[in-house]
């Protein structure tokens, strides 16, 4: 049974991705968290970014979708959903895609982090910034949500100003 989401379910969970990226970077790593919800809304598994521990690729929704395609039929992946405090990068976008988690929230966007890191005079992404719109057109994609923005600003420039 899939659970209709609103603004209202979305934004709790993306408080919690917001308070996973916080502890991100309490232990090194970039600010980001996510968190697995099933399609009548159980949380499911969550993650922050763990590439401080030397793996690039150690991004939580990375890890979501593959523990989602390991652990869930892909009909329940159909009806999943990843949030994320930070739009996904291409490869999180396409990790996604393969494993078929039908639908992805985000609290602040590829653009926005674009800006920020230039603001805070830190390197530029290491691929070409591309929004999970283009990544992903057959997935529901919402975000960015405004009210987010301030704190997780804040988290990569304390991450970026260290």
């Amino acid at each position: 049974m899939c659970l209709h989401f609103n603004a209202e379910i979305d934004r709790r969970h993306l408080r919690r991705c917001v308070e996973l990226a916080c502890e991100a970077v309490d232990t090194g790593n970039r600010p980001f968290g996510s968190v697995l919800v099933s399609g009548d809304g159980t949380v499911l598994k969550e993650d922050h970014n763990r590439t401080g521990s030397g793996d690039p690729t150690a991004h939580p929704e990375f890890a979501l979708a593959r523990w989602a395609a390991l652990n869930l039929s892909k009909e329940q992946r159909s009806e999943a959903t990843i949030y994320t405090s930070g739009e996904h990068c291409p490869m999180c976008a396409v990790a996604q895609g393969w494993c078929g988690v039908g639908r992805a929230v985000y609290a602040t966007s590829t653009p926005q982090l674009v800006g920020w890191l230039a603001d805070f005079g830190a390197a530029p992404l290491p691929y070409k910034p591309v929004t999970l719109r283009e990544m992903l057109p057959q997935v529901e994609i919402v975000g960015p949500f405004d009210e987010f923005t301030d704190e997780i600003r804040a988290l990569h420039e304390r991450l970026h100003r260290r």
